[in-house]
């Protein structure tokens, strides 16, 4: 991987870079996945504990375990991708169950007594922007993007 440098702004140079992993679809996967994209970020100068850090850490276990617990076909993993353009965090969680897509476009609203649906009501909060795409050639990918503070 080779990271591609850009100017933004009149301060600082900065690094458009890529992590991409596949993950097995247990809860074990979600954790790793979690794990392994906080320490990507800490060498991409995000260190842990920062805000971002844990917004990214919020954002990746929640996409993670959706994909586990709602996307999950047997035999298949998930995917997780994490860039860094510029000033945006983009994180895409992949799953190979297109047809249970997730409800978007501030329609996120679980029963009142329900004992799951809460976790996309993070991603709402956390995200600056969070949408669902058709993943080619079967699934879907779920993006969540946070801007960086100067």
């Amino acid at each position: 991987m080779t990271p591609l440098t850009t100017t933004v702004g009149p301060h600082a140079p900065a690094t458009a870079s890529a992590f991409t992993q596949r993950f097995s679809s247990t809860p074990r996967g979600a954790r790793l996945a979690r794990r392994l994209a906080l320490h990507q970020l800490d060498a991409w100068g995000v260190p842990y504990g920062s805000p971002v850090s844990d917004t990214a850490a919020v954002l990746v276990a929640e996409l993670a375990a959706n994909a586990v617990t709602h996307g999950r076909v047997p035999g298949r993993d998930f995917e997780l991708v994490v860039r860094l353009l510029g000033r945006t965090l983009r994180i895409e969680v992949s799953d190979a169950r297109g047809e249970r897509r997730p409800p978007t476009g501030g329609a996120v609203d679980p029963a009142p007594l329900a004992e799951d649906g809460r976790g996309l009501l993070l991603v709402d909060a956390l995200a600056d922007r969070w949408e669902v795409l058709d993943r080619d050639p079967v699934g879907k990918t779920v993006a969540a993007e946070v801007e960086l503070p100067l």
